[in-house]
């Protein structure tokens, strides 16, 4: 939001909301006082979105992670899958007990998408790998997150792939605590968590995102629909952490830059129909 602010003169507001009736009363808000763009920061908002939207033309609202799309209201997929497969290679790459773990806040599709790309990419590197995957039930529960954690290695996982926002925190700190484990970040760069442990993070960089649209509303050049961000727009990518760099095998390593180019290049594709990848 400030990067907007500064980049565009634009004046901007912020409301933190938790249930769905907040999200529909915060839409009619910014649809009323007239504000030109409102973000609804996560899939659950798309159903206020619909609801709200019909009644303020004016107003585009576009909701992050959102896969639809109609009259003033876009969607803003988050290429995801490519640089979790990424990862998943690494992940794949750095098991010792051949086991590897997801845990997520709660099922949405973005989170079930990244961890299946995820999971893709270890089988890419290790066919017979085992995966583990549970949910906490919710995004705030440090302790909930530590007892999946901990649940999950006693089980003999030693590589997690999170995306549980602050009850991922827990998860971090029970990496940490085994010593014998890796876990990688989402969403934001977490590599400086716990850095001892964490190997990268697939990280949107949500301020370009946001600006992104914010400037195609003001140049009246928007489009509403559906809004696909990802490597090749330089808002999502796996960010190593350099501290455990030299940990990673060299050979995957140069296996995943040379995958990295391909999907720039649009010529390699995850697909989820057998939890595989391929060249286009």
């Amino acid at each position: 939001m400030l990067r907007i602010k500064d980049s565009l003169g634009a004046d901007i507001s912020h409301i933190q909301t938790k249930t769905p009736a907040e999200f529909e009363e915060s839409f009619r808000h910014y649809g009323a006082v007239g504000y030109d763009l409102v973000f609804g920061h996560g899939f659950e908002f798309q159903d206020a979105a619909k609801a709200v939207a019909p009644s303020y033309p004016h107003t585009m609202y576009v909701v992050t992670s959102g896969n639809s799309a109609q009259g003033n209201i876009s969607g803003m997929v988050f290429g995801f899958a490519e640089p979790s497969y990424l990862a998943g290679m690494i992940g794949g790459s750095l098991t010792r007990t051949n086991t590897v773990g997801l845990i997520g806040g709660v099922e949405l599709p973005p989170v079930r998408e990244s961890f299946r790309a995820f999971a893709a990419g270890v089988h890419a590197v290790k066919p017979d790998a085992r995966i583990v995957t549970s949910y906490i039930g919710n995004w705030d529960d440090v302790s909930a997150g530590k007892e999946q954690a901990l649940a999950q290695l006693a089980r003999g996982v030693d590589v997690i792939f999170q995306n549980a926002d602050a009850a991922g925190l827990g998860i971090f700190q029970a990496v940490r605590e085994a010593k014998s484990a890796f876990v990688f970040g989402s969403n934001s760069n977490q590599n400086a968590v716990a850095p001892e442990v964490t190997v990268g993070s697939v990280a949107i960089d949500l301020p370009h995102a946001f600006l992104t649209v914010a400037r195609s509303i003001r140049d009246h050049a928007f489009k509403p629909g559906v809004i696909e961000l990802g490597m090749r727009q330089q808002v999502v990518d796996l960010i190593l952490n350099p501290a455990l760099v030299q940990k990673i095998p060299l050979a995957a390593r140069r296996a995943v830059d040379s995958t990295r180019a391909l999907m720039l290049s649009s010529k390699f594709a995850v697909r989820f129909d057998s939890l595989s990848a391929a060249p286009r």
